[in-house]
């Protein structure tokens, strides 16, 4: 299957507006995230700068290579964020989906901006890339859909006057027009959950990253886009 990201499917005004930094919603979340970024926080009184120095050095390819193992636990952006909240800057951890933690996630995925998704695989996360590559396959809820039945079997056609998707994740954190806001790819995972009508795991369980796990790997070679726009 030639790989095709999702802004591929979207419309000229779509597109437009992912491209012009001016006219991209998303970086709003952006500008949000830098300055979070240099602001001490937590009983440690500690920026992220302090320790990380400029993220545009520092964080410049992190994201394609997300989500990744901290020892035995797998943790996507978010969750990275926040263990660093919790042991360097003993700060409580920001909420999903929050305007903190999308824009923390955001601003740190945009430094790899236009650099290629490269999530190779090791002996640590096999087993969690296993369970993820099953999920996409496996039918759930009360249509008796799989990931793949849409996003790899009938991409490229059209469900309620949208084309479908390859469905990849290279583009999260992203704005999406019908939420009006900034989401992350957790929120879009739970999204096609509800419209299968399966019952929706909790924001960071494991399902949800050993599926963005498996997504990272399937969308290896598409560019970093965040923040995308999305319908």
């Amino acid at each position: 299957m030639p790989l095709k990201s999702g802004i591929e499917f979207a419309s000229t005004e779509v597109r437009s507006m992912q491209d012009d930094d001016l006219r991209n919603p998303g970086m709003l979340w952006v500008a949000r995230g830098e300055a979070l970024w240099r602001e001490p926080t937590g009983q440690a009184r500690k920026a992220c700068a302090d320790c990380h120095g400029e993220a545009t050095v520092s964080m410049k390819g992190v994201a394609a290579r997300y989500p990744a193992m901290d020892g035995e636990r797998l943790m996507n952006l978010d969750g990275r964020i926040n263990l660093c909240r919790d042991r360097n800057q003993r700060a409580s951890p920001f909420a999903y989906e929050s305007d903190d933690l999308l824009s923390l996630s955001a601003y740190v995925a945009h430094q790899s901006r236009g650099m290629p998704v490269r999530r190779a695989l090791d002996a640590a996360d096999r087993e969690g890339y296993e369970r993820g590559r099953k999920r996409y396959y496996q039918r759930i809820g009360q249509m008796n859909l799989a990931c793949a039945h849409c996003h790899q079997q009938n991409w490229g056609k059209t469900l309620l006057a949208q084309t479908i998707s390859q469905g990849h994740a290279n583009a999260y954190p992203a704005y999406r027009l019908e939420w009006q806001t900034l989401g992350s790819l957790q929120r879009r995972l739970r999204a096609c959950y509800f419209g299968v009508r399966a019952e929706m795991p909790a924001y960071g369980a494991p399902e949800l990253l050993e599926l963005e796990l498996y997504l990272a790997w399937r969308g290896s070679g598409l560019n970093v886009e965040t923040p995308g726009v999305r319908r």
